[in-house]
């Protein structure tokens, strides 16, 4: 029993939790939103969300406080706060479906192959770079677009752009290390 709460109730597990709590209070925020302190306070939200995902997994590396419930908690948090967060925007600027479809195909892939290789007693073995630079680069773009409303739609097109190109480049990343020459796929 004692091994069990260590396992779920580390430092790094909660501010994964935190971040899941903090979805709801985020979308609530930022679809009420009409004048800028809104957007403000929903993009405050959105950065306490952002700095509790750099700092969990830094904690966890250092601490030495990595746990299996960890590993699946910290992506669960990330994708369902970028999913969100996607989702949210596409509301306001609708060429962000685009983006969000992109996303959910991505996911979709990286979550099946993840289970098939489960199966088989393997996963990669940490995200990859060109995953962490995608999730950095969507994160960004998003706060752009909360703490800035009334940004152009021109504006937007090359956020969307550079979205669009990271998800696909990451993708392809995904597929080449479950698929390609040098998998990067690993034994349990």
């Amino acid at each position: 029993m004692q091994n069990w709460k260590k396992e779920v109730f580390s430092i790094p597990n909660l501010l994964s939790m935190f971040r899941l709590l903090l979805i709801p209070v985020y979308t609530t925020l930022f679809l009420r939103a009409q004048t800028k302190t809104d957007y403000w306070m929903a993009a405050g939200i959105l950065a306490l969300s952002t700095f509790t995902d750099l700092i969990d997994g830094k904690i966890a590396r250092r601490f030495n406080m990595i746990t299996r419930v960890g590993i699946v908690l910290d992506p669960i948090a990330d994708k369902a706060t970028q999913c969100t967060l996607l989702l949210c925007l596409s509301s306001r600027h609708s060429n962000l479906w685009y983006v969000f479809g992109l996303f959910v195909v991505k996911e979709t892939f990286m979550l099946v192959m993840g289970l098939i290789n489960l199966r088989k007693h393997k996963m990669l073995n940490g995200a990859l770079f060109s995953g962490k630079v995608c999730t950095a680069i969507l994160f960004v773009s998003m706060i752009i677009l909360v703490l800035f409303p009334d940004i152009t739609p021109g504006a937007v097109d090359v956020l969307v752009c550079i979205c669009m190109i990271a998800l696909l480049v990451a993708f392809a990343d995904y597929i080449n290390a479950y698929f390609g020459k040098n998998k990067k796929v690993r034994d349990l």
